[in-house]
């Protein structure tokens, strides 16, 4: 041990780090090297060598090729000083050379493929030493992750320890929502079962705590899910706005970091917040990003995060009464199946029934002047079959801006009366009153855009096409009709 009071100097290149006899990259490939001594095979101050041409004929299986085209884009980012590069394509070269030797039958070939994994392996560990020395030293401590998953970089230090809290807090405290959205529960068309639902887990808990006594406790955890453009968002948007209590809002990137373990401490310290400010409610979007199901592609980090999520949301050693986890999804079925029994419910947020339609209609079109009758909203809603709320947006969207569309086309203008003031408004060349002119001859304060007549939506429907389609729709009622409960 060097004297507390010395300061470890800052290396200056990978090349001047010592090789380690126990190396913390060895034991997971140690098997396979099968005493391959590493001080042996490798030269210690230079960058390995790219494999022979005789290699490169012998090593012919698709493993091998791919095994050593890796490893020669680590020797050029070596070369280039891209440590951080040459690291990650020297590790990734471990995985193909493993697979590599699984297949080979060839002892002598196999023992060659050894010396060089084992070159491969000490540079590798030299960079690490490296990176890691100089994250200390820039990083407030945090370096790359070791055999068992925990951080091998940093100093171990709780006034550290505490620094990096801090850090991780202030990056939290971005999706704590400080304003409300300003979304009340009549400003959603439709889905009645779902905010009924909500309301249940989030708005009478804490308006009538003792109703939720004894056996009879909350929802601990809802999930959202259906096509795209139905609402689940938006209703996450009126939770936070209806209910009194701190809203986190999260998606996939917040809680994942560069750092090795630093995403499971992400998702701990969340809920170690949500704890310290309920009640409160954890809301995640597009949570199959994060929740996956498990198989061989999966990443040892994504099966931290994971883990840790399943164990936050069980409430494992902790007070998990006061918090909701509110997740919203696309492919309910991307899920792994121990998050999906996390959410005691699972709503499903589907197209709208033709008087959602219509209802969805009036809201998007709010206090625009409109030469819409009462009638014509049911007559939309009928033409609109398949539409998404997000797709009646866009027709609505795309309904208001043909007036606009009709000015600056326009080459005739007549005057009208409105108000008591003169204005000019579009009109056909043939018409008695025109005026020919362009918008450009026109003042601002007497420019009166024509009115959005039904026409102008029944264009806009026919230019515009559902964003769901049938296949998407059977999907989702399957997967309903197998997990989930219906949300309208």
């Amino acid at each position: 041990q060097p004297p507390k009071s010395r300061k470890p100097a800052k290396p200056s290149s990978p090349c001047a780090q010592s090789s380690r006899t126990t190396s913390v990259l060895v034991p997971i490939f140690c098997p396979l090297l099968r005493g391959a001594t590493l001080s042996s095979h490798h030269p210690s101050l230079h960058e390995p060598r790219a494999p022979s041409a005789l290699h490169l004929h012998k090593m012919s299986t698709n493993f091998r090729d791919r095994a050593i085209a890796e490893v020669q884009k680590a020797i050029a980012a070596d070369h280039n000083k891209e440590y951080q590069k040459a690291f990650d394509l020297y590790m990734s070269s471990m995985e193909l050379w493993v697979k590599a030797l699984k297949w080979e039958k060839n002892k002598a070939l196999k023992a060659t493929m050894q010396e060089k994994m084992a070159t491969y392996l000490d540079r590798a560990e030299k960079l690490k030493q490296f990176l890691q020395a100089e994250a200390d030293n820039t990083n407030g401590g945090k370096g790359l992750m070791g055999a068992n998953g925990a951080s091998t970089g940093g100093k171990a230090k709780g006034s550290n320890d505490d620094d990096d809290n801090k850090k991780l807090r202030n990056a939290l405290s971005g999706a704590i929502l400080q304003e409300r959205p300003n979304v009340r529960w009549e400003d959603i068309a439709g889905l009645e079962a779902a905010k009924e639902t909500l309301k249940e887990a989030v708005v009478l808990p804490i308006k009538f705590p003792s109703l939720f006594q004894g056996k009879r406790q909350a929802w601990k955890g809802i999930l959202l899910y259906g096509p795209p453009g139905t609402g689940k968002s938006y209703l996450a948007k009126a939770v936070a706005t209806e209910a009194n209590s701190t809203f986190f809002s999260i998606s996939s990137s917040d809680l994942v970091s560069k750092w090795m373990g630093e995403s499971e401490r992400l998702v701990k310290l969340l809920f170690s917040m949500a704890r310290e400010n309920k009640p409160s409610v954890i809301f995640i979007d597009e949570i199959d990003a994060l929740c996956g199901p498990r198989g061989e592609g999966e990443s040892e980090a994504s099966r931290r995060i994971k883990t840790e999520i399943l164990v936050q949301m069980d409430g494992v050693g902790n007070d998990s009464k006061g918090i909701l986890v509110l997740g919203a999804t696309n492919i309910p079925w991307q899920l792994d199946a121990a998050i999906r029994r996390r959410f005691q419910r699972r709503v499903h947020i589907g197209l709208p029934d033709i008087n959602g339609r219509a209802r969805m209609f009036r809201l998007a079109i709010g206090d625009t002047d409109t030469a819409l009758q009462s009638g014509d909203y049911n007559t939309l809603a009928a033409k609109s079959d398949g539409f998404s709320g997000s797709d009646i947006s866009n027709v609505v969207q795309h309904a208001l801006m043909r007036p606009v569309r009709k000015i600056l086309q326009a080459t005739h203008f007549k005057a009208v009366m409105k108000d008591g003031s003169r204005m000019l408004t579009p009109c056909s060349p043939g018409d008695p009153e025109q005026i020919e002119m362009t918008y450009d001859d026109v003042k601002s304060d007497e420019l009166l855009a024509p009115d959005v007549a039904i026409q102008d939506f029944e264009v806009a429907l026919e230019d515009s096409h559902p964003t769901v389609s049938k296949d998407d729709v059977e999907k989702q009622v399957d997967w309903t009709n197998e997990f989930g409960s219906e949300g309208a």
